[in-house]
């Protein structure tokens, strides 16, 4: 039966819905990609990144970070990054800015510089300052701190940490607020994105700063491992506990691995389910504002590289095919949240090297995905179905009614969609 529900959902047709335009007609402000220089020349990636109606907001994976921008002490350079934005902005799209402070991608100069805790905030403030001001205007948000906790909710040890202590996370948005006003400044980690000790760090972090008056909001990498991905209610559940403190929340880093290869039809239908479950618990949480692909194709994903033997997380394949995981997103989008999806197990994680180097889940997943656990995406029962939205198929049990203007089309005996 999975295979059968993949074969369908791999022949419907381009009139599906794209994912920013039914992620902006769902109410987030976008769905977007990462992407960064090396695809440049790559030009049947450059298409589809191009494709507003696909991807309405880019991140820079490497660009924008400190050794890319201030490779030499305050001798800044912005050639790739500005010419990733000239492209965004062609492009008609916007962009999420990241990341200012990590302890990864430094300079040997700042790791191994001789400070005092007074000399390194002068750096690092400098370094915000020149970065922040470079790009003002083209950001609408910074990750500002990048991966500064452990798994076990301590303060990860780094040349920040270890000489300024805690402090230097305040002293960083305070200082990215300056420069950009009208940017949101992020807080962003993985492993955070369901409840423990991890999570509770970030959210005493959030209230800590807000005390004082410090704005920050939080971005949830979301590196997953096919079959333990967070279910949608545990998803749900945690981005709410953010959102209750007056902070809005994004999945700044989506994407869901494979630790062996290829994978099996079962395997990609689990993927498809747990993308499906994670998208909707940001569909369904007010205050979570958009969504973005750690990269879109598996060509150029950076769990290749970190973690030989594993990957095909992302939903176009490795020669830009849509995967059965794509379709579940638009559904999720166009459809409503969701009750099942996703897995009882963890949460997948990142690596202690984090998400942002290109980041991500070394911990769990299953090497086939074959659960059967979770469901299908299941709009509300009663109401009209939004434009793209799902209004029918064999399983469906929510509204037949679409909105004014558009009309209940078969796409196949699993899938009708409002058109």
């Amino acid at each position: 039966m999975q295979f059968s529900i993949l074969l369908s959902l791999a022949a419907l047709p381009a009139a599906f819905g794209q994912l920013n335009t039914l992620a902006k007609a769902r109410g987030l402000k976008y769905f977007g990609t990462a992407t960064d220089t090396p695809t440049l020349t790559d030009a049947t990636y450059m298409s589809i990144l191009s494709q507003k109606s696909e991807f309405g907001e880019v991140t820079m994976t490497n660009a924008q970070k400190w050794s890319y921008t201030e490779r030499s002490q305050n001798v800044f350079t912005y050639h790739g990054a500005d010419t990733l934005m000239a492209i965004i902005k062609k492009n008609g799209q916007i962009s999420r800015c990241h990341a200012l402070v990590w302890y990864q991608e430094l300079p040997d100069w700042v790791k191994y510089g001789s400070w005092t805790s007074a000399t390194l905030i002068a750096v690092m403030k400098n370094h915000i300052a020149n970065v922040v001001t470079h790009f003002k205007g083209s950001c609408i948000s910074w990750d500002v701190v990048n991966e500064a906790f452990n798994e076990d909710g301590t303060w990860r040890k780094s040349v920040f940490y270890n000489i300024i202590g805690s402090e230097y996370v305040p002293i960083a948005f305070a200082e990215a607020a300056k420069y950009d006003p009208n940017a949101k400044l992020y807080y962003n980690d993985y492993g955070i994105e369901r409840a423990g000790v991890k999570a509770n760090a970030v959210l005493n972090l959030v209230k800590s700063l807000k005390a004082r008056g410090i704005q920050i909001n939080v971005g949830l990498q979301s590196h997953f491992a096919v079959g333990l991905t967070p279910s949608f209610a545990a998803q749900k559940s945690n981005l709410q506990s953010f959102t209750a403190l007056g902070c809005e929340v994004a999945l700044t880093e989506l994407d869901i691995a494979f630790r062996t290869l290829p994978p099996s039809a079962d395997g990609l239908a689990q993927q498809a389910k747990d993308y499906g479950a994670t998208v909707s618990a940001c569909v369904a949480t007010p205050g979570c504002v958009g969504i973005t692909l750690w990269d879109f194709s598996d060509k150029h994903s950076w769990i290749t590289h970190e973690h030989p033997g594993a990957g095909d997380a992302l939903v176009w394949d490795l020669s830009y095919r849509k995967k059965p995981a794509y379709y579940a997103i638009a559904t999720a989008l166009g459809g409503g949240g969701s009750s099942g999806g996703g897995s009882s197990g963890g949460s997948g994680g990142g690596s202690s090297g984090g998400g942002s180097s290109g980041g991500g889940s070394s911990g769990g997943g299953s090497s086939g995905g074959g659960s059967s656990g979770g469901g299908s995406t299941k709009p509300p029962t009663g109401g009209s179905v939004a434009k793209f939205g799902q209004c029918g198929g064999l399983g469906y049990h929510g509204s037949t009614t679409c909105v004014a203007g558009t009309t209940c089309v078969r796409q196949n005996a699993y899938f009708s969609q409002c058109l």
